[in-house]
């Protein structure tokens, strides 16, 4: 097994994973591009993607990959599911849904190794069941 070069945290790194934890918007590259481009005006978006593919691979952040969109990041690292809106397609966390015994027996009765789970769960969000009564607050993602 090769053993990975130590990577020291760079100024643009510290920042991309700042402004990371400040949101709980699960945000694309992109999107966090134009966020730390406030801070560093200079900053690539290749360089936002190369330390955010960095910090995937560290364990620092997660990167969420749902069949149909684009790849969000999330700095929050302790197991947890999501849930989508079908309708304006914003992503959020679910906390509170304990792992089921019978499911972990087999999930670990087939002789894999588990490195983790992802479990999407699919819905409409508030604000998007009060767009039917004339009422939209939250901004599409």
């Amino acid at each position: 097994m090769a053993t990975e070069k130590i990577q020291r945290n760079t100024p643009q790194r510290k920042v991309i994973l700042e402004e990371l934890e400040k949101l709980s918007t699960h945000p694309t590259a992109s999107e966090l591009y134009a966020i730390v481009r406030r801070r560093l005006p200079r900053i690539s978006l290749g360089t936002v993607y190369r330390n955010l593919e960095l910090l995937v691979r560290n364990r620092t952040i997660k990167k969420i990959e749902i069949g149909g969109s684009e790849t969000r990041f999330d700095a929050e690292c302790m197991h947890h599911n999501h849930v989508r809106c079908v309708e304006c397609g914003c992503l959020d966390d679910l906390m509170d849904i304990p792992a089921g015994s019978e499911t972990e027996k087999l999930i670990h009765s087939n002789g894999y190794e588990i490195i983790g789970c992802r479990t999407e769960f699919i819905g409409i969000c508030p604000d998007c069941r009060k767009t039917r009564s004339g009422k939209h607050s939250r901004v599409k993602q």
